[in-house]
């Protein structure tokens, strides 16, 4: 097999030195948690915009998407389209605006370092609230990310499962570690290149192989018709609120912190426009391959996946398709998507627990390099915790990723969008907001009530408890005002 030739491993090897190499120069770069943490804010337009949108997509586009659409058809084509339009409204209303009020908010690093200083804020309050919730999501998300990687070693090498993820979670930790911010953002910028040659590279080969599109066509409908139909799913008419659940998933993009913090790293607000333009052309050119990758799959791949491994057919694919080096070349790509993403959230993790929760609340007089210490620490913790979870091998990566996606948007969306928009919201509002999002996400999946996403609930009720909580606490102070009059007018 491909997966076992010197060319297949001699692409991996490379691809991994490759990171490893750009985590070591980086450390030598790192001296402040700003450095750590946002890199400067040195970001350029490509940079910016691939390692967001890698970060985002990660190991669930390869895998989650590509295996949801494998018994779906062109009905999971609704996730891409609801993913496509939060992207384009996250880019377009969020990120320049975050940019230039981050700045004036006393150039805050995180989110919730952000929060408290646009209410001016001394307690720690927010900042703890806030950061507790990234830490809940992320613990979640990230073990999704390893979820993957256990899946990509199993395939290709056929490696125990535990062992999988352990190797997954080094080779992550490994560059986080030691090269921060600007080592993921790099990092996520080739690993962007990688999966969206590799998501574009797999179904052209498959069409190749099964004789063109006319005959590919051909064969889908004759063996699974419904596939062509956006309102049918395993026989039976999609619902009004399967297809809204589906659609909101374009509301996670508002609150995810990962992604959020590119925006506050790119050099300059005038990037902002030409940033949007890149991540537009890539997501929409990749999220529609994914699902190409998933009914194409049900035609090529035999014997049927069945299970959890309906998640794994883009690996079969192109285990099947690719020889040697060019394999491991699309296998790295894999990688890459699980990478960029753990990469983000554990970093962001770290973020968190240091600025947020360690020095706010444990040791105010903390130095930089004592910070950069704790948030090192955090990194290999958190995985180690992620890892722990990530045990099960039956678990769905899309599952997983549906449950943190909607934590985070639906606790920090409608924080993150009245922020930049309503003069008025107050502190009391915005803890309100995430405590009331967060809860109702961890609650409604519980339940599954009426089989609607949790983010839905999640962030409308969020978004209300903001507005009736800012409106009985009363007007922020004037220098709360000032500050927003002050990024209005940048």
């Amino acid at each position: 097999m491909a997966s076992f030739s010197f060319g297949f491993l001699a692409a991996f090897a490379l691809y991994i030195c490759v990171m490893i190499g750009i985590g070591i120069y980086f450390y030598h770069r790192t001296k402040n948690m700003s450095d750590y943490i946002l890199g400067g804010r040195k970001l350029g337009a490509w940079v910016t915009s691939m390692s967001a949108e890698a970060s985002d997509m990660s190991g669930w586009m390869l895998m989650g998407l590509p295996g949801f659409a494998y018994i779906a058809g062109l009905n999971a084509g609704w996730i891409a389209l609801g993913l496509i339009l939060g992207t384009w409204a996250n880019w377009h209303f969020i990120a320049a605006r975050l940019r230039k009020y981050t700045e004036i908010a006393n150039d805050s690093l995180t989110l919730p370092d952000y929060m408290q200083n646009r209410f001016h804020d001394n307690g720690v309050a927010l900042r703890v609230v806030a950061a507790i919730f990234i830490l809940i999501f992320f613990l979640l998300y990230s073990s999704s990310g390893f979820v993957a990687s256990g899946k990509l070693f199993t395939t290709i090498w056929g490696m125990d499962y535990s062992m999988a993820l352990i190797l997954g979670a080094v080779l992550v930790v490994s560059y986080t570690f030691i090269g921060g911010f600007m080592a993921v953002c790099w990092t996520d910028f080739i690993q962007g290149i990688m999966m969206f040659c590799a998501i574009i590279a797999v179904p052209t080969a498959a069409v190749w192989a099964l004789g063109g599109v006319d005959p590919t066509v051909a064969t889908l409908s004759t063996q699974f018709p419904e596939f062509f139909d956006p309102f049918v799913m395993n026989g039976e008419a999609t619902g009004a609120i399967a297809i809204i659940s589906s659609l909101a998933w374009g509301l996670g993009y508002l609150g995810q912190p990962h992604i959020l913090v590119r925006f506050m790293a790119i050099s300059s607000a005038n990037e902002i426009k030409r940033a949007t333009n890149i991540a537009m052309t890539w997501v929409i050119i990749s999220l529609a391959a994914a699902v190409l990758v998933g009914m194409i799959g049900r035609v090529y791949v035999t014997p049927e996946l069945t299970g959890a491994d309906i998640e794994k057919v883009f690996m079969v694919m192109a285990n099947d398709l690719f020889s040697s080096f060019p394999a491991g070349i699309v296998m790295s790509a894999v990688l890459a998507a699980i990478m960029s993403t753990a990469s983000a959230q554990l970093l962001v993790s770290a973020s968190a627990f240091s600025q947020d929760i360690y020095k706010t609340v444990f040791n105010k007089n903390a130095s930089q390099s004592h910070l950069v210490l704790v948030s090192r620490i955090t990194v290999v913790t958190m995985a180690t915790l992620a890892v722990t979870i990530a045990m099960d091998p039956n678990s769905f990566v899309l599952s997983m990723v549906a449950y943190a996606w909607a934590g985070f948007g639906a606790s920090f969306g409608p924080l993150i969008l009245l922020s930049l928009f309503w003069r008025n919201m107050t502190k009391a509002g915005a803890i309100a907001g995430i405590i009331v999002g967060g809860t109702t996400v961890l609650i409604w999946q519980k339940f599954a009530w009426f089989g609607l996403y949790e983010i839905v609930p999640g962030f409308f009720l969020g978004m209300l408890a903001i507005i009736i909580v800012s409106k009985l606490s009363g007007k922020p102070s004037q220098a709360v005002l000032d500050d927003f009059d002050k990024f209005k007018k940048a």
